[in-house]
């Protein structure tokens, strides 16, 4: 897809990956509300189309982040633009095995998606971040990021990773107008996730969220990247936890079954 630089307000494009459907789709959403021109990026073009037809401020583009030409497409096409947000939020969990028996094309694709594909695309787009003279890298990662349980061992790798790139770019970084921050969600309850993970297998899917009345929905993860977007430029939100109120630990969730 093809997008125009109607960026309409001060505020500049915002990038999203993974935008076709769940965090990034709302993330999306709730920049173009904040006046950013958005730039929705995902493999599922149709899906992108319906998002900015529903939505003005939003333009749709095709990406696939594990794939270099694909991301040097997207930079290219950026060129010229003031770019001043960054949203690596594609990712995605694609098992729930222990690692005893361990997929290592699953473990490999992980990889690919939630660690690679942020790197790709955070080192393709920094030059207009850099331009912009006020840019913001956003990395979605996770509360499994910052601890483990059982059968996550893919995931929990891949966003521990993640964590640490958000780190070690606000290293790196330091001094320059680039301003990084990390989202760490924790139990979100998208139409995709959970049935992902798990191979497809809804009933599976539906028992991570059993007798948990309010977990987070998509909504409430784009709500905190508007606001660590739209704050004063000489404030750097480090990391922000996300958690329902029944969650008090990656372990600890409280459950009113039948």
């Amino acid at each position: 897809m093809m997008a125009t630089d109607t960026a309409g307000t001060d505020r500049g494009w915002a990038v999203v990956t993974g935008a076709s459907s769940g965090i990034g789709a709302a993330t999306a959403r709730a920049l173009a509300k904040e006046g950013y021109s958005v730039l929705a990026c995902a493999r599922r073009v149709d899906r992108l189309e319906t998002l900015a037809a529903e939505a003005p401020g939003i333009e749709a583009w095709a990406l696939d982040v594990t794939d270099q030409d694909s991301v040097d497409m997207l930079a290219e096409h950026l060129a010229g633009r003031r770019v001043t947000v960054l949203v690596a939020n594609a990712g995605g969990a694609f098992d729930g095995a222990p690692i005893a028996d361990a997929d290592l094309d699953s473990w490999t694709r992980s990889y690919e998606v939630n660690v690679l594909g942020t790197v790709r695309t955070v080192k393709a787009l920094l030059p207009r971040l850099r331009a912009s003279q006020d840019g913001l890298i956003v990395v979605m990662s996770s509360t499994a990021g910052h601890g483990v349980y059982e059968g996550g061992g893919s995931y929990v790798a891949a966003k521990h990773a993640e964590t640490s790139i958000a780190g070690t770019l606000r290293l790196e970084l330091n001094g320059e107008p680039i301003r990084v921050c990390e989202i760490a969600p924790g139990m979100v309850r998208t139409d995709e996730f959970a049935v992902n993970r798990f191979g497809g297998d809804a009933d599976r899917a539906a028992s991570v969220y059993a007798g948990v009345a309010e977990p987070l929905v998509a909504h409430d993860v784009a709500d905190a990247v508007a606001w660590v977007a739209t704050r004063p430029s000489h404030v750097n939100i480090d990391r922000m936890v996300i958690r329902p109120v029944a969650q008090a630990a990656q372990h600890k969730v409280h459950r009113v079954l039948d």
